[in-house]
């Protein structure tokens, strides 16, 4: 082997790469979102002090939250109604940094509607539970059904009220009337027209 050049030396083996959530320097601007919250894996110390933990069905997907959450809105939106396979979606806006996906964006799926073209939704790519729309800025609306609340049973009644939807949203695009006396918006809240419980306009 010598006479082909080989001396025997292997020369210094490859180092060892980095454990760390920093993009490398060669990550493609494509996909940085994935080295950020909610994406990005935090240890507990880095994440904070967590509330609540919520999960899919098939428990193949888990995330932690920290803090409550902005507001909260029943939409009626006939692509949400597809998604849920049901005639109104509970979602509650919270800060992307207040959220934590256990591995990332491992085990997730990502489509958008015509509906939200800016807001794609994120589901479990295993048993299809939708998970959240992910916004273009610093909030994300995630599912309160999928939240494990602890306790007594007043104890989660509290908790969950404080995801209590405060106006229906999309409603000229509503299955049924629903007469409960929250505000409710034809389309966004507050850039459409205000309804009654029954669909009519409020002047």
């Amino acid at each position: 082997m010598a006479e082909m050049g080989y001396d025997g030396n292997v020369g210094d083996p490859l180092p060892t790469p980095a454990v760390t959530n920093n993009p490398p320097e060669h990550t493609l601007v494509a996909e940085e979102w994935k080295h950020r919250p909610p994406y990005l894996i935090q240890s507990t110390q880095e994440f904070g002090e967590i509330k609540w933990r919520g999960s899919c069905q098939c428990q193949k997907i888990s995330y932690s939250l920290k803090g409550k959450p902005i507001r909260a809105t029943f939409s009626h939106a006939r692509s949400t109604q597809i998604m849920h396979g049901a005639p109104v979606e509970w979602a509650a806006l919270v800060h992307k940094s207040d959220i934590s996906f256990d591995n990332g964006c491992n085990g997730l799926s990502f489509s958008s509607s015509s509906d939200l073209p800016a807001s794609p939704s994120v589901s479990c790519e295993s048993c299809h539970t939708p998970i959240m729309h992910e916004g273009k800025g610093s909030t994300c609306s995630i599912f309160p059904p999928l939240i494990k609340f602890k306790g007594s049973m007043d104890e989660q009644r509290s908790q969950r009220d404080l995801f209590k939807p405060n106006c229906h949203i999309f409603y000229a695009q509503r299955m049924m009337d629903i007469p409960d006396g929250i505000t409710k918006w034809s389309d966004l809240d507050e850039s459409s027209q205000r309804l009654d419980d029954y669909g009519n306009p409020i002047e």
